[in-house]
This record gives structure tokens, sequence and C-alpha cells, in this order.
């Protein structure tokens, strides 16, 4: 049977992030896609102008549905917007009855808040510690770990912390440092670096959602996660490199980047 993946996330109507980016990025590993839809998004490549929450009882009627026809062998979440939703998400993540990764996202890349601080709690309380992974940029594991993050060392240590208070995998993304891209893994308890050339580009938006639905279609396929890892680092490398150079701010990565 052909794998499936499912994404609970928020929509982008220019197509380089949520739900958009990450059926593109399922398809381009041979991935059925299924999309539960949170928040609506007023938003292109130089701004987000209007963030809209579904009602949580809409987010669990779409997951309800989908659970109950075609179940996902792995999933994944994104924008999630408030506390409620949260909640509702965190209920049903028993049901899946697969892998779930966890992007937490916080703050779209033109700075708006994704998330309401209010519904922090909750994330790190009720969600994260029903998640096979959580992958946060160094912003979100910094506010996670309750530590400053500037260099890989650091980005250990935090990552150390958010897994003794979670108990779930956890990928740091150190898009933000510099020099070599590098992310760490802390899995199982032991640690693995996995690093990229950093390429001169505004063009990165949507590489947070990229990233992990590439992880979870790897999931899907049944890759252990730090292939998985690997894997997904090699697809998001890729896709920054041959961004195809989109609009007028921060454009969208090549989603048909090759995933070898």
């Amino acid at each position: 049977m052909k794998p499936v993946a499912l994404t609970i996330a928020g929509s982008d109507p220019s197509g380089g992030a949520g739900i958009q980016a990450d059926l593109k990025t399922f398809h381009q590993f041979g991935v059925y896609g299924e999309a539960a839809l949170t928040l609506l998004t007023v938003q292109n490549t130089c701004n987000v102008f209007e963030v809209v929450c579904l009602e949580p009882r809409l987010v669990e009627a779409q997951v309800e549905a989908v659970l109950a026809d075609i179940p996902p062998q792995a999933a994944k979440t994104g924008a999630l917007g408030n506390a409620a939703i949260i909640e509702a998400v965190a209920a049903l993540a028993p049901r899946l009855r697969a892998p779930l990764v966890v992007d937490p996202v916080m703050i779209s890349k033109h700075g708006a808040p994704l998330i309401a601080e209010e519904a922090r709690p909750v994330l790190e309380q009720k969600l994260l510690p029903r998640a096979a992974l959580v992958t946060p940029n160094l912003h979100e594991a910094a506010a996670l770990a309750g530590c400053g993050i500037r260099t890989v060392e650091q980005m250990e240590e935090a990552a150390r912390r958010i897994f003794d208070r979670t108990g779930a995998a956890v990928l740091i993304k150190g898009g933000h440092l510099e020099g070599e891209a590098v992310d760490v893994l802390c899995w199982q308890g032991g640690l693995r670096r996995y690093g990229a050339p950093r390429f001169d580009t505004r063009h990165t938006h949507g590489t947070g959602c990229t990233y992990s639905a590439a992880i979870t279609a790897c999931l899907a396929l049944g890759l252990d996660l730090p292939e998985a890892v690997a894997r997904a680092k090699r697809y998001i490398t890729e896709a920054i490199r041959t961004n195809p150079g989109l609009g007028g701010g921060s454009g969208p990565v090549n989603h048909h980047a090759s995933t070898g």
C-alpha cells in the first residue's frame, strides 16, 4: 500500500509554507498527503497580514474523518494558533497510532506570531510529550529550554533539556547560527550532528515546514529517525540551494528538489 502522511497545520496562500509546503513535500517523496487545517493566514513572501484560527471542533472533525478512512503512517503538526486547538490535537494524538512530528511554530518568517502567548504552556505540557520528534528552530528551542543558544554546544545542551522535560526526541535547527548549517538531534538520550553548507539567499520561506514534512514523509516510508533526519536534511539543503527566486521578499524553497 502507498504510504500516507498527515499534516495538521495552517494555510499559506503563497504556497511556500504551511499545508501547501507539506503536501508538496509529501508528494515529492512519493507519499500520499492528507491535511487538516488549523488556521488561515493572509500572507505572501513580503508579509503576514492576518491570521484567523478555526474552531477546535472543526480541527477535531477533520482529523477524525481522516483517521476513520485513511489513517496515516506518520503525522506532523505546524502552526496551531491557540491553546484550544493545541489541546484538541494533543487529545487526538494517541489515536494516530503513528509517529507524530511536532514543529512548534511560534513565529512566522516575517515576525508575525503564530501561537498565542498563553498557549505555550499547553504546547509544552500537553502536546510535546506526545511527540516522537520536536523540531524547534533556535528561537523556539531557546524558549522551550529556557536558555540562550549561540553555539552548537549550547544547541546540544538545549536539546538535552527539552528531551528531559518532554521525553520526545528533539531536532534543533541551527539555521540562524554563523558558519556551517548544523542541526542537532537528541534521540534516545544520545546526540548527533547534521551539517550542511550555508547558502547566501533570502529565499528560505517555509524551510521549517518543509524540513519537518520531509522527516514525516521519511518516517511514513519506514526509515528510522536518524536516517529520516539525514535524508530530510539533504533534501532541504538542496531545496534551499535551488530555490526558484520567487516573490519580492523571503521566497519559497524548491519543493521539486531531489529527495535522494
